[in-house]
């Protein structure tokens, strides 16, 4: 009976060997997955200081709209200003 389990053993480790994870294996996955990092870290690196600086720029240009629209309101006060202070001089 003995026998027999050590024989089946045998069979099933020729037919179905082990496959023991072996460190070259786990270095060879290691290396690849910093590979992997190392190609893509880059790409979305520059892709977050893009969207960050584009963010800047647009609160930027919208500031500058605002300060031209501001700018043309301020002008046509004064000019109106002007034109009265030059009819009241006329009058007295």
């Amino acid at each position: 009976m003995n026998d027999k389990i050590e024989l089946l053993e045998e069979v099933d480790l020729v037919i179905n060997p082990k496959k023991d994870l072996d460190f070259t294996y786990l270095l060879t996955v290691l290396l690849s997955i910093v590979f992997v990092c190392m190609l893509f870290f880059p790409k979305i690196y520059i892709q977050q200081q893009i969207y960050f600086k584009s963010r800047g720029i647009s609160k930027l240009k919208n500031e500058y709209d605002i300060l031209k629209e501001e700018n043309k309101l301020i002008s046509t006060s004064v000019e109106s200003i002007k034109f009265k202070n030059q009819i009241l001089d006329t009058m007295f």
